[in-house]
Order: structure tokens, then sequence, then C-alpha cells
């Protein structure tokens, strides 16, 4: 066996044991978290909050992507049972399945950084914009729309036999592979991070803008606008505020790879390192779904009133 041959398999073995050991970890981890933070969130003073809508949409999307995404990739990768390749209607469903949910648990994310823009201004009218109302529109709407545009998954992914028994569920050949590795780079890779972060940072300004009001002289004729910038956030708005920030950095963190790994595979893509692009995929979708099952744990770390919510609920304190 040649060095090159050696190092190919060692790369095989490596995302062999990676699924195989890591996988069941993210599934039994990922449920869990999804399952208390569901629970945690659709309680009564919590769920009345248009941000806790949000993020009831975000567990919601991250436990169906790791029942369906992540068992079925685990599964392949890990213990050779490919399901997406058994059938055609298997191979669309599961491509389908996986870019729906995906994009639709950062664009709940995003929304959620949105609403804390609007919870976090200094003006009133402003504030007055997060409603319950407008979260179930822009849920229910938004919801609709991506399911609608990724839809071509469904018509456009085939089995193709990709040697003498092998078979592999894989976009249609031809146009379609530039659109969906143009759609990976600028939609997921790009512009998602890039949204979280300006909407992270646009919500710390309005924090410091807040903070500045309170610290600054209040004089007689201003009384009435420091009293409001006072009652801007109540304990439970932080609290939101810093569960929104934790997920965003999670998730850019989690997804930091898959940006490297969408621009060397445009680069690549044409050179015979098949199995050295097929590596750094599967690492980087590895990576990618820690995003999806490591909420309730970071919470819980960072946190003080998640955690006194979770023991008053399961140790009926």
């Amino acid at each position: 066996m040649s060095s090159s041959d050696g190092f190919l398999t060692s790369l095989q073995s490596i995302q062999q044991n990676l699924f195989r050991i890591g996988g069941p970890i993210l599934l039994v981890f990922g449920i869990i978290s999804c399952v208390i933070n569901l629970i945690v969130f659709t309680q009564k003073n919590l769920r009345k909050s248009p941000c806790s809508i949000y993020l009831i949409a975000v567990n919601i999307a991250n436990l169906l992507y790791i029942t369906f995404a992540v068992l079925f990739i685990t599964l392949e990768v890990g213990y050779g049972i490919d399901l997406a390749t058994s059938n055609l209607f298997m191979c669309r469903f599961y491509y389908y399945i996986s870019y729906l949910i995906d994009i639709l648990s950062a664009f709940y994310l995003i929304l959620a950084s949105i609403d804390r823009v609007l919870v976090t201004s200094s003006n009133a009218r402003t504030r007055q914009r997060s409603t319950r109302r407008l979260a179930y529109i822009c849920v229910g709407c938004g919801t609709l729309f991506w399911m609608l545009f990724t839809s071509h998954a469904l018509f456009l992914t085939d089995i193709e036999e990709i040697a003498p028994g092998y078979f592999s569920c894989y976009y249609r050949a031809g146009p379609y592979v530039i659109f969906m590795g143009y759609y990976l780079l600028f939609v997921k890779a790009i512009a998602v991070p890039l949204l979280m972060i300006i909407f992270g940072i646009w919500t710390a300004k309005n924090i410091r803008k807040v903070r500045q009001r309170r610290i600054a002289p209040v004089a007689t004729n201003t009384r009435n606008t420091a009293g409001d910038s006072e009652q801007l956030f109540h304990s439970k708005d932080r609290q939101f505020v810093l569960m929104v920030v934790v997920d965003i950095c999670i998730y850019i963190v989690c997804n930091a790879m898959v940006v490297v790994v969408v621009i060397y595979y445009q680069i690549a893509q044409n050179t015979g390192l098949t199995q050295i692009n097929s590596f750094l995929n599967l690492v980087g979708a590895f990576l990618s779904q820690i995003s999806f099952c490591t909420g309730c744990y970071a919470y819980l770390y960072v946190l003080k009133t998640f955690r006194k919510e979770v023991k008053r609920l399961f140790f009926c304190q």
C-alpha cells in the first residue's frame, strides 16, 4: 500500500469513528437539550415573551434536525447504513428536510436577534413593535417561504451509481450542482453568520446607549426619559438577550469550518482529491451539528436564572 493510499484510509477511518462515537452522543445530548429548552420556554411566565416564541421555534427545528439529519448521517458514515439510497423518496426527503430545517433554525435565531434589537431600543415606539402577534406572523410566513424555496431538493436530487455496486444520493449533475454550491456559499456560509453578527452588535449598542443614559446627570425636564430608560429591561428580557447571544456565538463557532469547507470545495471541486473533499465536508458537518445540540447546556453554564428555572421544574422546588 502506498503512502497516499494509507493516508486516505486513515481519513476514512477517522470520519467513520467520528460519527460512530460522536454521532450517538450528539443524538442523545441534543434531544435532551431541545426537550429541556422546550419545557422551560413553554412555561406560562416565559411563553408570553415574543423572544420565547422564536426560541421555541428554534428548538423545535433543532429537534427535528437531530431526529432526521443527524440520525441519517450517523447511520451512513458511522455504521454503513445508508437510508438515503434505499429508494428515491428517501434520497430526496433527506436532502429536503436537511436543508429546510437547517435554514429554518438559523432563520428563527435571526428573528430572535431582531426582536432583541427592538426590545433594547431606547425608542418606546420601536420597543412596542416586539409583539407576540408579529412573532407568530414572522415564524409562520418565514416557514412557508423556506418550505417553498428549498422544495427544489424534492425534484433535483437523484440516486446515482458512482462505482460498480456503490450508489450515492446527490444533487443532479449539471447547473444544479453549481447552484447549490453558490447557495451554500452565500446563504449558509456568509449571509446567515453576517446577519447574526450585525444584529448582535446592534443589540449591544442599544444596551450601551441605555446604560449611558442611566449614568448621565438627570435634569428635571428629563426625568420621565430617564425613568423610561430604567424600565427598558426587565430581568426576563435581559435573560433572553443573553440566551440569543449564546446561541449566536455557538452557531458562528460551530459553523466556522463550514465557511472554509465551502470555499475550499468551490476551489478544489475539479481536482482529484475527492476523498479529502469528502473528509473536510463530513468534519465540517459534524461540527455544525454541535450547534443544534448544546443550547441547553450553554444556558445552564452561563445563566443563573435558567439554572434556577430548570431546578424548579425538575425538582418541584
